[in-house]
């Protein structure tokens, strides 16, 4: 009987797992225009974007929905620069945690320390929000390179304000001046991993500031989302692949072995493009000068194998991560640094997000259809 009240009940009510397809708000920050298969940035397409703007210059579109005016560009670089180095509790609290912590766990505790030190953490007006946004954003590759730098045992690197967001962010990490083409190429990633509507992340952080949390508590939640593999993780996996793979003369046979056994090639396939996910192409080019650069044909090869491979076998194509990953690699970065990267990007995306949610708030509250045990008695 119970059983059949359950069918009933599950029949009445439609299911959307993971709210697959279900619209739940409305944003004014990005959207996949599909008429073009174009991700749009408050408007702009990012491949446009891309090729024209800093990234400080995305920073201030996504925050406040124009491009800046010369001036006001000046005013922010200014204000970000200032902000570039991290307090000592947060140098002491990163030093203390176990080299086998991974990046990204670095970055959830560097960023509560960073909102401890707040004193106006709990204040959710517009400004305030903005200002914590700029903080974060200034201060995330500072984190991020001070991380990758005490796993090699070497010392830190101060940032220096004459230096563009890209190039300090290298500069911190490498100990030395970037040549111009690995910073363009860098600059480009950072640009089209800014922004991405309501992915898991982001929604976590609108679903978190959506009780009245603070800002710095939706970022966290945030990192914590995008460490899955399955969302952020997943420029890592792509690497992890090349390296199970090997040589490109092993792709054919590694790619049949793993479709027969069912296993999920990471950097393929996305829950929004259905034709392609177009912020590849402008990421294979910055990632094809960079495997030119560093003269690393084989990772080109492999490459090109594997994504026509995945094409012909299953008419699956890439997304952002499998083009960002080799990049980040031949620039020298750990492979666990690839999603911290992907923070520092898109805590511009996410504190836009949490902005907007307070802006016109509601509690973030879904229902559940039960289907386990009917009402019963405890056995005396």
């Amino acid at each position: 009987m119970a059983q059949t009240q359950q069918a009933e009940q599950q029949q009445e009510k439609e299911i959307y797992k993971g709210l697959a397809g279900v619209p739940v708000d409305y944003t004014a920050i990005s959207k996949v225009n599909s008429d073009t298969n174009s991700l749009l940035y408050r408007g702009y397409p990012v491949q446009e974007l891309a090729a024209l703007c800093s990234f400080e210059q995305v920073a201030l579109l996504l925050w406040n929905g124009e491009l800046p005016s010369a001036d006001e560009l000046e005013a922010f670089e200014h204000e970000e620069r200032s902000q570039r180095s991290l307090a000592a509790n947060v140098r002491r609290a990163i030093d203390d945690l176990p080299l086998t912590t991974h990046p990204m766990d670095v970055c959830r505790t560097a960023v509560s320390i960073i909102g401890a030190n707040d004193l106006e953490a709990e204040d959710n007006a517009p400004a305030e929000n903005l200002r914590k946004a700029k903080s974060l954003f200034a201060q995330l590759p500072a984190i991020v390179a001070y991380d990758q730098r005490r796993r090699h045992d070497q010392p830190i690197v101060e940032p220096r304000a004459d230096l563009g967001y890209a190039e300090n962010f290298l500069y911190m990490t490498f100990g030395e001046e970037a040549d111009p083409e690995v910073v363009d190429a860098f600059r480009v990633s950072l640009i089209l991993y800014a922004e991405h509507s309501f992915n898991a992340s982001t929604f976590t952080a609108r679903v978190i500031v959506s009780t009245l949390s603070d800002l710095y508590s939706g970022v966290t939640g945030a990192i914590g989302a995008l460490k899955g593999e399955l969302h952020g993780g997943a420029n890592e996996a792509v690497m992890r692949t090349f390296g199970e793979i090997g040589t490109p003369d092993k792709v054919e046979a590694w790619l049949e072995h793993a479709l027969a056994n069912k296993k999920k090639i990471m950097g393929f396939g996305h829950r929004v493009y259905k034709n392609g996910d177009s912020r590849v192409p402008t990421m294979r080019a910055a990632m094809e000068a960079m495997l030119e650069h560093f003269d690393r044909p084989d990772l080109l090869e492999m490459y090109t194998k594997l994504e026509s491979g995945m094409a012909e076998q299953k008419n699956i194509k890439p997304n952002l991560d499998y083009p960002a990953g080799p990049a980040y690699h031949v620039m020298g970065f750990d492979t666990e640094t690839f999603t911290p990267i992907f923070v520092a990007s898109r805590v511009i995306g996410w504190s836009a997000h949490i902005m907007e949610q307070l802006a016109s708030n509601a509690l973030i509250r879904p229902l559940s259809v039960y289907n386990g045990e009917d009402q019963r008695e405890v056995p005396a």
